[in-house]
């Protein structure tokens, strides 16, 4: 747990403070996002600093971990060895213990369900039955003597993956519920000390069925709230195994992420990899908290090629980080671990190494650090420029010359070793920056993002309390400056109400008024509609009626008689629709027009300098009525035109003509009403011909127009007449102002004067906050992030300086 000093333990208060200012002035709401505050606030104080380790499977994080702790505590494995979530907390020696969470039978199952996917193995899972258990451990260790071991493919690392889930099935079944997670302290599983919960974790078959491992340890890099977190592997089989990692590199008590890379061995990266760096970047509490290390690095020491692709790597995009680190995890660990071995037990083949030393028969088998150590010495160059003339004979085996090798050079080849490994200076770059850097950078961090926001709110102060000393302090001279910026005031707001009704009008020409589009595509159906219906309802035998009734002489009438009769008829009921929906369109534009201008800034003070709106209201209802005039009479004259057959309708070659003379045919059958109803189809038709262009040329064409131009030429002069009327009205104005300025300069300069008092309260706990955080920051060592506090020279009331 962190312990912070005096200084520093109200920073939670002083911090809410300025928050709580900034958020009292609306002018800077919009400047500054307090989310980056709060997270950094919530890191300097935080009583832990988790620090996660991500990486693939088989990169080495866990091995990483025992190495620069010096402590075998994780279990580690070439092949995708384990879904633990293992946290590493710090106890003091007397109080280090293991917490052990075990996974469900059923999220067992799972897994089990996932890897025989994975693997080809078809049929039931059914656990419970030992015969199935038997049966898939048969295929999996099939699939491993197939691969030619464990370790020689990934689906061989998979199948010993899965032998070791169903191992520690069988094994621990008493300590594992259907459905939850059984959770036993070391006592509970009666181990006497953190290294028997240790050893028991570390065994593959036992960390295959653990879901969380929580160690208490005494060690010193853990100390100050450090927690080393080791998740699952980003590309881990089990899907929700790899989201883990991922939750906890977004989760914002995340401090700071150590990558295990794996181009080291494969000189460059995966995507898996990519993508884990950038999930880190969107996580604003991490920042640069990134530690980059490329473990394994002891492969590129036997291949010049992967050395080169890996220095490539590094130099083209990780050159912006002081903190990418080389590291072989074996060596390191297993070199600190035989520095306190000697020729006694050879060098820790009968002690840390021995569980690795004893194969399924019996025979001594070569671990993994011993033939890697033989190697190192043999081959990788690493000794060539030193004092060690380290001498590997073939005709010995890997263990012989491992023990004559040690018993030769002893603990000044192992530190040679140890430092060619990358753990030493890894780990020193790790304590270094958790005993040294850390606390002054978290620090640095929130003094970094408090100051724009104090320097705006420094400098909002000293405008706003300079601004309200230099207001009038008495009634009369209150008075005095109202009326001399009154003129100004009626002239702007007539410029106002101008340009206002130019962008009103504008909209709509240009269509980006919702409401009159909406409008107009309503006349638009309306047409459309009256069209249609008018022309499934025409009566040839009443058109018939009134062509007879006008030429009382003649029994029979012409089709063209008929047609002449239907354009009236057409022509007359559109004009009708055409009219009232125009009227309704600029009773709309007028209500819309008083309600935006009503809400507006210059029409309330405009009503604050007249005690009315100057007339705005009057010219708009008088504006309403010239607006009907004018757009029915344009409507009008839109539809006396329908009655002229289109120009086109008796071409030859069209289909109207061949209409009409088809029609004609029919009529001309006979002489009476009969011959004539007879062909009211045909008739329809004909006039469908005429009339459906030139609706569609009024409504999509030419009367959309007309609307924009009778509402420019009639609202645009309307806006500047009026806009001059208003600056005319000084007289009527000052009258009425000087009725009630008394009442409101008494008002404003109560306001005034209350405004100024609260602004010297909120100046200095300005001051208060950002003294007591810099004081902290001093106490921190944090000196070069100072947050700027308000000097009595620059405040010029007196009251503001007590």
């Amino acid at each position: 747990m962190i312990s912070l000093p005096p200084s520093c333990q109200n920073l939670p208060e002083l911090v809410t403070t300025l928050l709580e200012l900034w958020s009292l002035e609306s002018s800077l709401k919009s400047q500054h996002d307090p989310t980056p505050i709060e997270t950094s606030l919530k890191k300097a104080i935080a009583p832990q600093f988790e620090i996660v380790f991500a990486g693939a499977f088989s990169a080495g994080k866990s091995m990483l971990i025992n190495a620069i702790l010096e402590k075998e505590l994780l279990y580690s494995s070439e092949g995708h060895a384990t879904g633990t979530e293992c946290y590493i907390y710090y106890a003091e020696s007397n109080q280090e213990r293991v917490v052990l969470t075990f996974l469900s039978k059923q999220e067992i199952s799972q897994q089990v369900e996932v890897l025989t996917s994975i693997l080809g193995i078809n049929g039931e899972i059914n656990l419970e039955k030992i015969t199935t258990i038997e049966e898939i451990q048969q295929l999996a260790e099939k699939i491993i003597y197939s691969e030619g071991g464990e370790s020689k493919s990934e689906k061989a690392k998979q199948a010993k993956a899965l032998l070791l889930l169903l191992e520690g099935y069988q094994q621990n079944s008493n300590y594992l519920h259907p459905s939850q997670n059984n959770t036993y302290s070391m006592e509970q599983l009666n181990f006497g000390n953190l290294n028997e919960a240790a050893s028991y974790a570390r065994r593959g078959s036992n960390s295959a069925i653990l879901k969380k491992l929580e160690y208490y340890c005494h060690h010193p890099l853990l100390q100050d709230g450090n927690v080393l977190v080791d998740l699952p592997g980003i590309d881990a089989p089990v899907k929700k195994d790899a989201e883990l990692t991922y939750q906890k590199i977004t989760d914002p008590d995340t401090s700071a992420v150590v990558c295990v890379l794996k181009a080291g061995a494969a000189g460059e990266m995966s995507s898996e990899e990519t993508r884990l760096l950038e999930t880190i970047k969107s996580n604003k509490g991490i920042r640069d908290r990134v530690f980059y290390v490329f473990n394994r690095i002891d492969e590129t020491w036997y291949n010049a090629q992967l050395r080169q692709r890996l220095e490539n790597l590094i130099q083209s995009q990780f050159y912006d980080t002081n903190r990418v680190y080389k590291t072989s995890g074996l060596l390191g660990f297993y070199g600190s671990l035989i520095k306190h071995s000697n020729s006694s037990d050879r060098w820790g083949l009968n002690s840390f190494l021995a569980k690795n030393v004893k194969n399924l028969g019996g025979e001594e088998d070569t671990p993994q650090f011993v033939s890697e150590f033989n190697n190192y010495c043999a081959n990788s160059q690493k000794l060539t420029r030193t004092k060690f003339r380290v001498d590997v004979k073939s005709y010995e085996t890997a263990a012989e010359n491992y023990v004559r090798i040690l018993a030769e050079w002893g603990q000044p080849l192992i530190e040679q070793l140890i430092n060619d490994s990358g753990i030493e200076e890894f780990r020193q770059g790790m304590t270094r920056y958790l005993t040294e850097e850390k606390r002054p950078q978290l620090f640095s961090n929130l003094a970094d993002d408090l100051q724009p926001l104090c320097i705006n709110l420094r400098n909002h102060y000293l405008t706003q309390i300079t601004e309200l000393s230099s207001q009038p302090q008495e009634i009369e001279a209150m008075k005095a400056q109202e009326l001399a910026r009154l003129h100004q005031e009626l002239q702007q707001i007539g410029e106002e109400f101008q340009l206002h009704i130019s962008q009103e009008v504008n909209l709509i020409i240009v269509n980006q008024n919702e409401e009159f589009e909406q409008d107009f595509h309503r006349l638009q159906g309306k047409m459309v509609n009256r069209l249609d219906e008018l022309l499934h309802s025409f009566s040839v035998a009443n058109a018939y009626k009134r062509a007879t009734l006008a030429h009382p002489r003649n029994a029979t009438a012409p089709l063209i008689a008929i047609l002449v009769e239907a354009l009236y008829y057409l022509a007359n009921e559109l004009e009708d629709v055409l009219v009232s929906e125009s009227q309704r369109i600029i009773t709309n534009v007028s209500e819309r027009l008083l309600n935006t201008i009503g809400n507006t800034d210059y029409y309330r003070k405009l009503y604050r300098l007249l005690g009315n709106d100057g007339g705005i209201t009057e010219s708009i209802k008088r504006l309403e009525i010239a607006l009907n005039h004018a757009i029915v009479s344009q409507a009008r004259t839109e539809c006396d035109r329908y009655v002229r057959e289109s120009p086109r309708f008796y071409d030859e070659g069209t289909f109207s003509i061949y209409q009409f003379r088809e029609t004609l045919q029919q009529t001309s059958q006979g002489y009476d009403c009969e011959t004539m109803v007879e062909a009211e189809p045909a008739i329809r038709q004909l006039l469908k011909l005429d009339f459906e262009p030139k609706v569609s040329a009024t409504i999509r064409r030419n009367f959309r127009q007309t609307f924009n131009q009778t509402l420019k030429t009639q609202l645009l002069p309307m806006a500047e007449q009026q806009s001059e009327e208003i600056i005319q009205q000084y007289t009527a104005a000052r009258a009425y102002l000087e009725q009630n300025l008394v009442k409101e300069a008494e008002e404003k300069i109560a306001r005034n004067s209350q405004l100024q008092a609260q602004t010297i309260i909120n100046m200095k706990r300005y001051n208060e906050a950002v003294q007591g955080i810099n004081n902290c920051l001093e106490s921190m060592q944090v000196y070069e992030y100072q947050l700027p506090l308000i000097s009595p020279t620059e405040i010029t009331t007196e009251e503001v300086t007590e």
